[in-house]
């Protein structure tokens, strides 16, 4: 029941369902973890602070809970391993013997599958979609196997059209669609969704392809031994944690996260007044989902308030429960509820076009801003965020190493709490670094959509050849072109 209720966004009955589950069985660690989740979702940090105790126990041991949303509940890569390998174990039986015998002669195009439940709308989508099209049709032979229920849009349609052949799968159970990507004759199989939501890793787990690869949606291991690479960086992934993953790391040169130096902004002229900002106010902006944001954050978030004078904190509205949580919150640190504002969806070229309205970009902790953080960048907006140890706490990290601005990363709360200050405080200072983005975007790596695909093909490429000439798996850096 709790499962429903959650479905249907009926947040509050979906915690009751799960109080009254835990009545009969209060060390289910799987609904133990679903109600933090929901929790998280409409910000009700007592929640979680009375369970706080048990949060590193969850799925480390014998019973499963779900990797991704575990992925926000702590900052622990060693942890998060053990979560994978159990979930792994216990839910999906993998193929062992040997299906694929190596070819005699290398293929003159070797053919890429990239499997989806999100060809549509989403964020995945929004930075892959330009990379799908401008793969090397010399090199590469690309197909997509979408397998969720996608409504029509111009973004699926683009991503659709962007394939060289594309598989609409969704109607076939696991064993067919493995069936059909033996049958497409796959050299790898790229897995963009990892745990996240609608994904099916069965399919992963009995081998689509002799090449297996984690990439993009889910970011940690997923403690599948028949996934043999991890698509990363070595802000995401330092050396020293290659041990919490059970894939081996393609080191991309400069960030892990593909981009689309395409994506336009919305034509109409927008202000502040518009979008339900003071005109004259500084305004802190964090679009993250709101379970990705901590008692932690929000506590520093309250104290800059207090201490600058006529500034906002601008967030993303996800549900009516967590404004209200939100707003008390702010109260009860003595704000007046009025400075927290929330932003309404909107189509992606205007929301695109918002950031320009705000000042700076406050980054979450434990699970960064991902792909918010490259449309705050891409916008001219600057990011302030603090490196964790797991993937999902280094991804800003990573994204500001990128562009070049490495000033921007703080490594402690103090830090962060400080850096903001100084950049809502000294005009002078913000203005150098807006100057400094704007500069950048167009000069560094991170929006280099075609040097990043370049660099991605060659760690495909390097994995063939290690597959063809009969090695294992191992650790691949990529030297940037």
């Amino acid at each position: 029941m709790g499962k429903v209720l959650a479905k249907q966004k009926k947040i509050n009955e979906a915690i009751e369902a799960y109080d009254q589950a835990l009545k009969f069985n209060p060390n289910h660690e799987e609904i133990i973890s679903r109600k933090l989740n929901l929790a998280q979702q409409i910000s009700d940090w007592s929640v979680v602070q009375k369970s706080s105790y048990l949060i590193p126990s969850l799925g480390t041991t014998n019973q499963t809970v779900s990797p991704f949303l575990a992925l926000a509940l702590e900052d622990e890569p060693k942890r998060q391993k053990a979560r994978s390998e159990i979930y792994a174990k216990t839910l999906f039986i993998e193929e062992k013997s040997k299906i694929f015998s190596i070819p005699s002669k290398k293929p003159k195009r070797i053919r890429i599958g990239y499997f989806s439940p999100d060809f549509k709308e989403h964020p995945v989508s929004y930075l892959i979609a330009k990379l799908i099209g401008i793969h090397s049709r010399k090199h590469f032979e690309v197909f997509g196997y979408s397998f969720g229920n996608n409504k029509d849009s111009k973004l699926r349609n683009r991503i659709i059209q962007s394939f060289d052949v594309f598989r609409d799968v969704k109607d076939m159970d696991n064993e067919e669609v493995i069936s059909l990507a033996r049958e497409d004759k796959i050299d790898i199989a790229i897995d963009l969704s990892g745990y996240t939501s609608g994904s099916r890793t069965m399919i992963f787990s009995h081998k689509a392809a002799p090449i297996q690869i984690s990439y993009l949606g889910f970011p940690g291991t997923m403690g599948l031994s028949n996934i043999d690479y991890i698509i990363a960086d070595k802000a995401v992934i330092p050396e020293q944690t290659e041990k919490y993953y059970t894939e081996k790391p393609i080191y991309l040169p400069n960030t892990f996260m593909p981009t689309d130096n395409t994506r336009k902004f919305s034509s109409k002229k927008l202000d502040k007044l518009s979008m339900g900002l003071p005109e004259k106010a500084f305004v802190f902006c964090c679009f993250n989902n709101t379970y990705k944001i901590s008692s932690n954050e929000f506590d520093i978030w309250m104290r800059l308030l207090m201490k600058i004078d006529g500034s906002v904190l601008w967030l993303a509205s996800t549900n009516n429960q967590s404004k209200i949580n939100l707003k008390k919150e702010a109260k009860r640190k003595g704000i007046d509820p009025v400075r927290i504002i929330f932003a309404e969806k909107v189509s992606m070229d205007v929301h695109l076009s918002r950031y320009k309205l705000a000042d700076l970009f406050l980054d979450t902790f434990i699970y960064n801003g991902h792909t918010t953080t490259t449309e705050a960048l891409w916008a001219g907006l600057p990011v302030v965020t603090m490196q964790g140890r797991q993937f999902a706490a280094r991804v800003a990290g990573s994204l500001l190493s990128a562009i070049e601005l490495t000033e921007l990363i703080s490594k402690n709360t103090n830090e962060y709490e400080a850096l903001i200050f100084k950049l809502a405080t000294n005009s002078e200072y913000l203005n150098e670094i807006k100057n400094k983005l704007l500069k950048n975007i167009t000069t560094t790596a991170l929006f280099d959509s075609e040097a990043y695909t370049k660099n991605l093909e060659k760690g495909y490429q390097q994995a063939y050849e290690r597959y063809f000439t009969g090695g294992k798996p191992i650790p691949i850096s990529i030297e940037s072109i």
